[in-house]
C-alpha cells in the first residue's frame, strides 16, 4: 500500500477528513464582487438584498449546502442585474429632468 503524501500544514487532511476523499466541491458562484459593486447604483433597497442574498451563498457553501448556495447565488445575480438597471434608469431620468429645468 502507498501511503498519499499531504501538505506540510495538514490542511488537506483536515478537508479529508471532513468532505471523504472523494467528494469534490462544486465551485463557488455567489457574485460578491458584482453586488459590491452595485452597491454604488442609486437603487438602494434593491442593492443592498443582493448583497444580503451573495452573504447567504457564501454563509450556505460553508455549511455545505451546495443546492442552496446555487440558489442564493442566481438569485444574486438577477437582483444585482435589477440593481444596474434600476440604477441606469434613476441617473438617466434625473440627468432628463435636470437638463430640461436648465433650458427654461
Amino acid at each position: 500500500m502507498e501511503k498519499e503524501k499531504g501538505s506540510l500544514s495538514g490542511s488537506m487532511d483536515l478537508y479529508r477528513s471532513w468532505f471523504g476523499p472523494s467528494t469534490p466541491r462544486p465551485p463557488l458562484k455567489n457574485y460578491l464582487l458584482l453586488t459590491i459593486l452595485t452597491c454604488f447604483c442609486p437603487a438602494y433597497p434593491v442593492n443592498i438584498l443582493a448583497l444580503v442574498f451573495s452573504v447567504m451563498s457564501r454563509n450556505s457553501y460553508d455549511q455545505g449546502d451546495y443546492e442552496g448556495s446555487r440558489r442564493l447565488g442566481k438569485m444574486a445575480l438577477y437582483v444585482s442585474i435589477a440593481s444596474i438597471i434600476i440604477g441606469i434608469l434613476i441617473i438617466s431620468i434625473f440627468c432628463a429632468v435636470h437638463i430640461s429645468s436648465q433650458k427654461e
